[in-house]
């Protein structure tokens, strides 16, 4: 089908648009000399799309209610059964609903996105399924992630598995549900500013972030290119570094795989203990304002474990670990409303896979966007503002000062083998009510994050495992590696784990 020719009255539009003026007669004489240009698209709207074939069959889907659906965690269920034998067998995963699984529906939170399907499977969808796994279903995510609470899906609020009524945290807040209920054994997770690690703390999971392109984001529908990352949320540490064994390793396809490291296997590198590693607990990663004493006394109480467990543990400051999340915020809200939504989710300049359906799809959003979250709307707000009135001048100070910031961490890790903070400042807090006020709502989404977000800028390897809990709620520990480390902080992990049931601790 040929693509619309515009007449000369539009094309005046388009180079206004442009700050160009044309008049009719030069409009005109533009619109005939860019003829064999439409005819050009012409050729490609003709191509087939080139696209990775969808290697597994999978049948019908459907989306659980009531008594199937407790926490409000699943978008939907459908059984796509893996290869016969592989490092997941008999393994059941659920996928993040911001992830593509071919003929299964995807609407990653969003009102705007409701009623896509798509026809491609994400890389780590494949390698799942290749390595034995068998897919159960999607799980509910925040209106396109944009929250570290559990209240801003479309479809509903999800529920923290210890505490009815309480959130799971966000983005990732079905799958961290679904694994903490022990409905699933393994989940897939997203995180741009904390949102694998945020909900596996609420619920008491372990959630690694993996180093910056480690992980193909292939198939994922992206945020932000430079923080975009997506890995695994288990119930335990050994689940947890074999399904990255699985997931890691360049596809070829995604552009934020540009160092191109392979997996490790760090179901071995994750044993021998922590005797003689040094952790360093980092000062600024305690007292922000909304920080919980218990939490903070808890994640201390957890460095000593690993102390009598015989790492070599001490305080160290990092004093711009305090200004990280003002660093992260232009970066995430700027490139965010820029590349997710006016982009419509990929934009343009980078060489990869386009799921040029999801861009159709996600473009209806701009004639609905009074639907959108609340909390995407204020981000989005602010984001257009500085890009507007400033035209990127912060997001590129901002993606500046990020390299000073890595610096800073990559100083601290020259002389320490992991650093340590708490994951979140404080224990899981009750969801908005309906009609809550809008402070509470904005509240409610964002108060978490001030020590996970720098390290998606800077990209470092970080993991969130249960430490105790605080009035019957989980607390999260953080421990940060080396870029492309992963293994050190599953060796802590694991010995961390096997001292004792952290809900005891």
């Amino acid at each position: 089908m040929a693509v619309t020719r515009p007449t000369t009255t539009q094309l005046q539009d388009v180079a206004k648009s442009l700050g160009i003026h044309l008049d009719s007669a030069k409009a005109e004489a533009y619109r005939q000399l860019l003829q064999p240009n439409f005819d050009a698209y012409d050729a490609i709207d003709a191509m087939p799309d080139y696209l990775p074939p969808v290697k597994y069959a999978r049948g019908a889907s459907h989306k659980p209610t009531g008594d199937e659906n407790k926490y409000g965690a699943w978008y939907a269920k459908a059984t796509i059964q893996g290869a016969p034998g592989g490092k997941l067998a008999g393994k059941t995963v659920v996928i993040k609903d911001n992830v593509c699984v071919a003929g299964v529906p995807m609407m990653n939170g969003a009102s705007t996105l409701e009623g896509f399907v798509p026809t491609i499977d994400a890389t780590i969808v494949t390698r799942l399924l290749d390595a034995g796994a068998t897919i159960v279903g999607k799980s509910v995510c925040e209106y396109f992630c944009f929250s570290g609470g559990s209240h801003t899906s479309a479809s509903g609020p999800v529920h923290n598995p210890r505490r009815m009524g309480y959130s799971a945290g966000g983005s990732s807040s079905g799958s961290a549900a679904l694994v903490a209920a022990g409905e699933v054994d393994l989940a897939i997770g997203g995180d741009q500013g904390g949102s694998i690690r945020m909900p596996a703390s609420y619920c008491g999971i372990y959630g690694m972030k993996p180093t910056h392109g480690l992980v193909p984001y292939t198939g994922v529908m992206p945020i932000e290119v430079t923080i975009d990352h997506t890995g695994p949320m288990t119930g335990n540490v050994s689940d947890n570094a074999l399904m990255l064994e699985v997931l890691a390793g360049p596809d070829g396809l995604d552009p934020r795989q540009h160092a191109g490291r392979e997996a490790k296997p760090y179901t071995q590198l994750m044993k021998g203990g922590v005797n003689g590693m040094r952790i360093g607990i980092v000062k600024e990663g305690f007292g922000w304002p909304q920080s919980m004493a218990e939490v903070d006394a808890k994640v201390r109480a957890a460095a000593d474990r690993l102390a009598r467990l015989g790492a070599v543990v001490s305080e160290v400051s990092i004093p711009m670990h305090a200004a990280g999340p003002a660093i992260w915020l232009p970066i995430a809200a700027e490139g965010a409303t820029q590349q997710m939504m006016k982009d419509n989710g990929y934009g343009l300049n980078y060489k990869g896979l386009y799921d040029t359906a999801l861009i159709d799809y996600h473009n209806g959003w701009k004639k609905r966007a009074d639907e959108l979250s609340e909390t995407l709307k204020i981000t989005m707000v602010l984001g257009e503002y500085f890009i507007q009135n400033y035209c990127g001048h912060f997001y590129g100070k901002a993606q500046n000062l990020n390299r000073q910031l890595k610096a800073a961490y990559d100083g601290a890790l020259s002389d320490f083998d992991l650093l340590l903070m708490p994951t979140l400042p404080l224990t899981a807090t009750p969801l908005p009510k309906p009609g809550a006020p809008l402070e509470e709502v904005i509240q409610r989404a964002f108060e978490m994050l001030p020590n996970t977000c720098s390290f998606d800028i800077t990209g470092h390897p970080a993991m969130s495992l249960p430490c105790g809990l605080v009035d019957g709620l989980p607390v999260g520990l953080m421990l940060i590696g080396k870029s492309y480390d992963e293994g050190t902080i599953y060796r802590a992990a694991l010995a961390f784990e096997q001292s004792g049931d952290w809900q005891t601790f």
